[in-house]
């Protein structure tokens, strides 16, 4: 070759090449224990930014002090030792998003655990992130259906809006918020149900339900199960609503399940107590309060020009023995737009779900109800009330007057028509019908324990019969014809009666 040629080539590669300085700041760790690493030499670490390791394992800035920094570790720390060299990433922690983790399993890193193989995705978001200033929010009044006649009449819930679960163990709150992601089906909701500090045999079961009513290509789940570290139980509930935000700003609904925030705030005081962080009441950090209200106050309704997308949340909080007046369990009740309280008692006395329409209230209320449900349950929490007084009073004597015998038996027939079977969420047309049968005195005559094969059979009926009254109530929001919906109603009540007679007849 010419070497005029070579020359003119090497001449034109050196006008090409570029010096780049790679600048890295790497620091080393000189404690590692109980998941939390303490590094020096990170002098320009930010709060939250990752750090990573060299096994692999991602940590996350906690405390910034004058000569180390306090990182959690996420993933094994078991082979991290003392003068290993740890580098910043220059990045706050972050986590993967998108409509591919729909219908997967994933640990608050966005990683899969379903044995499904890899998830590809190419947007990430911050875990932690500011919520939407008050003139980015809209009202709340598009109601969020959850299939249950006792919340859609009693404590109505809005997109956009967060609502407390509290109660005691083994009370059906994990149920309750089960059903309402079954009932999102064909609602154009998208779902996150984050599991915290659970067995990992809950969370399997939890999957294996939402698999057999197709509710999980729709959900993400997300599980830090009571074997991981603090770190992963802390982070979950942030890297979960930053997924969701991602299809919020899409214009799209979400609704984000967090089970439950108790065990978020122990993981939170567990390690902050291993940063040596000053403990507050019941050995909680003096932010603990901040832990929650900076997760739940990013659950909002966008105005339309942000797309008028919506997160609504749906937190749980374990009393013990009841006690709403707990520390974490008031700091919640404050944050959020209204709570849900479930009775030890009312459970065990078959009374399911265990809503205490007492102590459960909704900050929304009637703004983000159908107006045919505002109307037929208007008198509902009224007749609940004065049912439960009644209840208790009656256990003193025997001797009661016709009026005090009928508001019993009419209080009995309310809480009857209120109960229902788990992962059996009710369209709300249907609800409708029956609470307006209820509200206008049409079922005196069912005896009490025939109530709920009469309701059964009552929707089998209109559906058959009357489809469009159905139709109307979903499509309208409103009854249209009243003076039809009773017709059909009372002939149901005549069929039902002749049939049950005739039953008993051929009984005896």
């Amino acid at each position: 070759m010419d070497t005029k040629h070579v020359e003119a080539r090497l001449l034109k590669q050196i006008q090409k090449f570029d010096a780049v300085n790679h600048l890295e700041e790497i620091g080393t760790v000189v404690y590692i224990g109980d998941g939390i690493a303490r590094i020096s030499g990170l002098e320009n670490a930010m709060y939250g930014e990752m750090i990573q390791f060299p096994n692999g394992a991602i940590g996350m800035v906690q405390n910034l002090e004058l000569t180390e920094v306090g990182v959690i570790v996420f993933g094994d720390y078991y082979d991290i030792n003392e003068g290993d060299l740890a580098h910043r990433l220059n990045r706050v922690m972050e986590v993967p998003v998108g409509a591919e983790l729909l219908g997967r399993v994933v640990n608050p890193l966005g990683q899969p655990i379903d044995g499904l193989g890899d998830i590809s995705t190419e947007r990430t978001r911050p875990v932690e992130t500011e919520a939407p200033s008050i003139m980015d929010r809209e009202s709340v009044k598009r109601p969020l259906q959850t299939g249950i006649k006792a919340i859609d009449a009693l404590v109505p819930i809005g997109r956009g809006q967060r609502e407390l679960i509290v109660g005691d163990r083994k009370t059906g709150k994990t149920t309750l918020a089960i059903d309402a992601i079954l009932n999102q089906k064909d609602q154009d909701v998208l779902c996150i149900y984050v599991a915290i500090g659970q067995k990992e045999s809950t969370v399997k079961n939890i999957v294996n339900t939402l698999k057999r009513y197709d509710a999980l290509e729709y959900t993400i789940v997300m599980s830090a199960a009571a074997s991981r570290p603090s770190s992963q139980l802390y982070l979950a509930p942030y890297a979960a609503t930053a997924m969701a935000e991602e299809f919020m700003y899409q214009g799209k609904h979400v609704l984000i399940v967090y089970d439950d925030l108790s065990k978020q705030a122990a993981a939170y005081r567990e390690m902050s107590l291993l940063l040596k962080r000053p403990p507050g009441r019941e050995a909680y950090p003096g932010d603990v309060f901040y832990l929650h209200s900076r997760l739940l106050e990013r659950s909002a309704k966008l105005n339309q020009s942000l797309g008028g997308g919506s997160i609504t949340s749906l937190p749980i909080i374990e009393t013990q023995a009841g006690d709403i007046s707990a520390y974490i369990p008031t700091n919640v009740i404050s944050i959020t737009d209204g709570q849900i309280f479930l009775e030890g008692d009312l459970f065990n006395s078959g009374v399911r779900p265990a809503i205490n329409a007492g102590l459960s209230v909704s900050r929304v209320g009637g703004s983000a109800q159908l107006k045919a449900m505002k109307k037929v349950a208007g008198t509902l929490r009224i007749d609940l009330a004065s049912y439960r007084e009644l209840e208790a009073f009656s256990q003193f004597g025997s001797d009661l007057d016709d009026h005090t015998q009928k508001s019993l038996e009419r209080g009995q027939r309310t809480v009857e028509l209120l109960k229902q079977s788990a992962h059996r969420p009710l369209d709300v047309a249907k609800q409708v019908v029956i609470l307006y049968a209820l509200a206008h005195h049409l079922l005196e005559d069912i005896p009490l324990n025939e109530l709920r094969l009469f309701e059964k059979e009552l929707y089998d009926y209109i559906e058959q019969g009357s489809p469009d009254i159905l139709d109307d109530i979903r499509t309208q929001t409103v009854i249209t014809d009243e003076e039809r919906l009773a017709s059909a109603i009372k002939d149901y009540v005549d069929i039902f009666l002749s049939s049950y007679h005739a039953q008993i007849d051929s009984k005896e």
